[in-house]
């Protein structure tokens, strides 16, 4: 008689990319909370910092993504930032003459305007991603500029710098829920009232622009690494030449991952015209695009890591803009973070790493326990020092793709 062995079936890919954030997430709100306790900052993260920073979140988030794809195919997009500036004047062009969501969709034709130059540039003509990126971003606010002081003077609302009382995209608020949740977050309870303020940001008033670019977010996820078209994209950022010869088109698939990253970052600079403010503004992305790229970084060219790394990002922008005080709270938040990275480093017996996040939690502790306040010129940079020190950070353990930015002729294979 015999005996059938059942394998045990291998977890989803939303299976294991939840259970780990899941208690991650956990953990960190707990922390917060212990940190909004014993300083007596309810603003820390409450519903409205949370709605705040998934609006700071999203442009960030959309050019982090814009990044993945291209660099899962081998090409460097460094022109995210003036892709987002096409997406700005785009999405405040098409929304005046036709509504928010067509909008949307001129952001993201202008933003794939942006990635197909980057893309004639490097996949064809084998020009540096570098030097092309920087042309992008100069060509992308010139013409950003030239544009609106071509159009927008003769708009209602507009001028050669701006074009403002745009409609923004539907918020959704669900009710019951909305209510239920801000009544409990007002509470101020341990833990209890931080997961109701989570809650409450959701449910309360968000964009449903917001819910597209989380979905987006979902979708490349699954595309990119569950997926045959996915699987392929991805070996041409890592070997082009190997994938040659298994008979993938590696130039089409270099210029859809372009134009693809090119249309998220058009989406990002929509949003940051539609739901960040309420209309066109010269600039307005403000260096997101280069965070984003730094999220992307941080996150290790995968969906998750750049999510978490978007969220750092647009948390701490979020924050200075509504309380002094809570970006105080935010160094001993930083400090216990980087004390525990510290203890987990030196458990894996990553001695020097331990160390250096040793030092600098140590440092930030005392910064914490010896002022009352932090400088106001500081919180203005609080975003940008916190792009600088994660990747600072997480430099150790980062993996790029192995033929990213590398040049590529088709027929190179042999």
């Amino acid at each position: 008689m015999s005996t059938t062995t059942k394998t045990p079936a291998t977890p989803s890919l939303l299976e294991r990319l939840t259970k780990g954030w899941f208690y991650l997430a956990l953990l960190g709100i707990a922390v917060v909370s212990l940190v909004r306790i014993v300083t007596d900052t309810n603003d820390l993260d409450s519903a409205g910092t949370i709605r705040a920073a998934i609006i700071a979140t999203c442009p960030i988030l959309m050019a982090a993504l814009g990044g993945l794809w291209a660099e899962r195919a081998g090409v460097v997009n460094i022109g995210l930032e003036g892709q987002m500036i096409l997406g700005t004047w785009g999405a405040a062009f098409f929304t005046y003459h036709y509504g928010p969501w067509i909008g949307i969709l001129g952001a993201a034709l202008l933003g794939l305007i942006g990635g197909l130059m980057h893309a004639v540039a490097t996949v064809t003509f084998g020009v540096d991603h570098i030097v092309s990126g920087v042309a992008i971003n100069l060509i992308g606010a010139g013409a950003a500029t030239y544009l609106a002081e071509a159009v927008f003077s003769d708009y209602n609302g507009g001028g050669p710098r701006q074009l403002v009382g745009l409609d923004p995209p539907t918020n959704i608020t669900i009710p019951g829920i909305s209510d239920w949740s801000l009544d409990l977050a007002d509470k101020h309870w341990f833990f209890v009232s931080d997961i109701a303020s989570v809650v409450a940001a959701l449910t309360t008033r968000i964009s449903s622009l917001s819910v597209v670019v989380f979905a987006l977010v979902a979708l490349s996820a699954f595309l990119l690494w569950r997926t045959s078209f996915g699987l392929r994209l991805r070996s041409c950022g890592e070997n082009p030449q190997a994938a040659e010869t298994l008979g993938v088109n590696v130039i089409r698939y270099k210029y859809i991952a372009v134009l693809i990253s090119g249309a998220l970052a058009g989406i990002g600079g929509g949003f940051l015209a539609l739901v960040s403010s309420s209309g066109y503004s010269a600039n307005q992305t403000g260096g997101r695009g280069y965070i984003g790229l730094a999220a992307m970084i941080f996150g290790n060219w995968r969906p998750s890591g750049l999510l978490a790394g978007a969220l750092t990002f647009g948390y701490t922008d979020s924050l200075r803009l509504r309380d002094a005080d809570a970006v105080h709270a935010l160094l001993l938040l930083v400090a216990l973070g980087l004390l525990v990275l510290a203890v987990l480093r030196l458990v894996r017996k990553q001695v020097e790493g331990a160390i250096v996040m040793g030092v600098a939690g140590a440092a930030i502790l005392a910064w914490f326990l010896f002022t009352d306040s932090v400088p106001r010129e500081f919180t203005v940079m609080t975003p940008y020092v916190t792009t600088l020190f994660v990747l600072a950070l997480g430099a150790q353990r980062l993996r790029m793709p192995a033929a990213d930015g590398k040049p590529y002729r088709k027929g190179s294979a042999g």
